[in-house]
């Protein structure tokens, strides 16, 4: 007897940071990206496919002007336009603050999973942590997963909790797949948001006997030409922002509920793949047009345009910053997080809005006394090759430093500041960005090193108006690479 299948297509995206506008590589050249285009996309296939599902897997907010201005609300109202039937939480929608994302939670005509967040006093889960969908008869049991890898923001916060390893995040999907899954479920998808080796990790956790079938997951922005197979387990992810999306094509057994084919593809989205809505273009346009208004004006001209491609790499826009900032705070080093700046280039003529948008997060200064021997151990912890995945805390460091880590060995080699080498016992300040500074063991160290030798200090509530007023005051300025941070 044939088999007894149905086929579903589940479109996904991630890491979409505001990337609202579509825009052209080259004059006359197609335009790519964009909301509008990805809902004429999405629209398409809504009415191509009879069974299909439409998912998002962290970090809607943060990365535009648009969404700063207006803290996420903006994003909220233009996903509802969206229309996605599931989102997951990723780490930037906590940046507004737990209340106004508990508040964006209400805004959203979609549901937001979240399965290992919990108020701690009641050990009772903040936010809803599955869904059943159904669609054509068809039973979709999705779970949302982010661990505190990617959630610093929790670490200091007394009444919010989260399971912290992947083990215990595995523990919380079993004891879901346990309660809900039945044999009415036809695929199980967990949403997640912990990066792309972490979703190899976990995978290797689950158990066969929970079901899970996929993970669709975010955070480390990555680029995949097929899904990876862990466990039995298809894993995938869309790159960042609206130039692409992943869509599945999967045909299930019916009597089993497991995979029996599939195809998977990152497509780009572009106006030659699909008409633009254009509704969702005017409502956008709507936001652009006030927010040019504020921020259209000129901050300065740069020497030429600099850059920041990949956060594990020094970059010619990362030293810019860092040199500001170490000047600003006075200090022997300024470390300054590679993930705090969220563009890959800036400049020559830089608008204010164009300046907001890559360094958009407003943090406090906090300046710092370090034993040699505890600086040392910062960057042994930062240059370490499992910390450049793409999924680690890297940073770009200020004009004089020069850390020296050699690969194969594992070793800091050397580490001069103004090419004195640093003492063990020799004292350094530095100044750390505030989300740095509130978790300690991005650099290796702990809360105890912060005070050990003297108080820390506020130098400034905002490095965006450190950056913002030395760039007025300062025009043609230049950049480069110079090897500040060597690997051999």
């Amino acid at each position: 007897m044939p088999r007894d299948t149905r086929k579903i297509t589940i479109l996904h995206s991630n890491d979409m940071h505001g990337d609202f506008l579509a825009e052209s590589r080259e004059p006359g050249s197609p335009l790519i990206g964009g909301l509008a285009l990805l809902a004429g996309y999405i629209n398409r296939v809504r009415k191509e496919e009879k069974t299909i599902l439409y998912a998002i897997a962290g970090d809607m907010l943060q990365g535009s002007v648009i969404d700063a201005e207006f803290r996420g609300i903006s994003t909220i109202e233009i996903m509802n336009y969206l229309a996605p039937d599931v989102a997951t939480l990723g780490n930037h929608e906590l940046d507004y603050g737990l209340p106004h994302l508990l508040f964006l939670e209400k805004m959203a005509n979609f549901p937001i999973l979240n399965a290992n967040m919990y108020i701690r006093k009641y050990h009772k889960r903040l936010m809803r942590p599955h869904l059943v969908l159904s669609v054509d008869g068809f039973d979709v049991l999705f779970i949302g997963v982010i661990t505190e890898m990617v959630l610093d923001q929790l670490r200091k916060d007394q009444e919010i909790a989260t399971f912290i390893t992947l083990e215990e995040a595995s523990t919380e999907v079993g004891k879901i797949c346990n309660a809900y899954r039945d044999e009415d479920i036809d695929l199980t998808v967990l949403l997640t948001h912990i990066g792309f080796e972490s979703d190899k990790k976990l995978a290797a956790l689950l158990r066969p006997e929970w079901g899970v079938d996929i993970i669709i997951g975010g955070h480390s922005h990555t680029i995949l030409e097929k899904p990876e197979e862990v466990n039995g387990i298809l894993i995938a992810q869309a790159g960042v922002g609206t130039d692409q999306i992943g869509r599945f094509d999967i045909v299930v057994d019916d009597e089993t509920n497991s995979i029996v084919e599939y195809r998977w593809q990152l497509l780009p989205i572009s106006s030659s793949m699909a008409e633009p809505d254009q509704e969702l273009q005017k409502y956008i346009e709507s936001f652009k047009e006030a927010v040019d208004r504020k921020y259209n004006t000129i901050v300065c001209r740069l020497a030429q345009k600099l850059t920041h491609p990949r956060r594990e790499e020094e970059t010619s826009l990362g030293n810019l910053f860092a040199d500001i900032i170490a000047q600003r705070a006075g200090v022997d080093v300024a470390l300054v997080g590679s993930g705090s700046i969220r563009v890959k280039e800036l400049g020559p003529l830089v608008t204010l809005g164009e300046f907001r948008t890559a360094l958009p997060f407003q943090e406090p200064l906090h300046r710092l006394t370090l034993a040699g021997a505890q600086l040392k151990r910062a960057f042994q912890h930062v240059m370490r090759p499992e910390n450049r995945t793409g999924e680690g805390e890297c940073f770009q460091v200020s004009r004089g430093v020069k850390a020296v880590y050699v690969n194969d060995r594992k070793e800091l080699q050397s580490l001069t500041i103004h090419g004195r080498p640093v003492e063990e016992e020799g004292r350094y300040t530095i100044v750390l960005q505030d989300y740095q500074y509130q978790n300690p063991e991005n650099l290796g160290l702990s809360e105890q090193d912060w005070t050990a030798i003297e108080p820390p200090q506020i130098v400034a509530t905002s490095d965006q108006d450190v950056v913002e007023e030395y760039l007025r005051a300062h025009q043609n300025l230049n950049s480069a690479v110079e090897g500040r941070l060597e690997y051999r």
